[in-house]
């Protein structure tokens, strides 16, 4: 799936499947704020694709999802050099939407989990 903002950070989407997706960003220095930290976007839009994704692996052909709201909670701190991994997992996923969490990893350690609704759209009718 093409997705231009997440080329634009540096965003990899590596697996999607049954419900789950894995992603990562390698840190650069555009993605630090004026303190020489990861700026908290960076952690989130990773985890909004990566949950974004886990949920498309649920969807029937023709619907779509879109992220409804997120919660973040940061950790720690991350800097240069080094991978921001994400793992999402969809924890429930209903006719109209879904709830996954997600867990963003540095180096093995916990930097930042996320949980978010996402509302599952189904396909438009053929206009006649």
């Amino acid at each position: 799936m093409k997705n231009p903002f997440g080329n634009l950070v540096g965003l990899e989407i590596d697996s999607v499947k049954d419900g789950s997706a894995r992603g990562r960003i390698g840190i650069a220095q555009h993605h630090l704020n004026p303190h020489g930290i990861v700026h908290g976007a960076v952690p989130y839009a990773l985890a909004d694709t990566a949950m974004g994704a886990a949920v498309y692996s649920s969807l029937e052909p023709g619907q779509i999802c879109a992220t409804i709201e997120i919660k973040m909670n940061y950790f720690r701190a991350v800097t240069m050099p080094g991978l921001l991994e994400c793992e999402a997992r969809v924890i429930h996923r209903g006719r109209t939407t879904a709830n996954v969490d997600a867990d963003l990893i540095v180096g093995g350690r916990l930097v930042a989990r996320a949980n978010g609704t996402f509302a599952i759209i189904a396909p438009r009718p053929a206009e006649a």
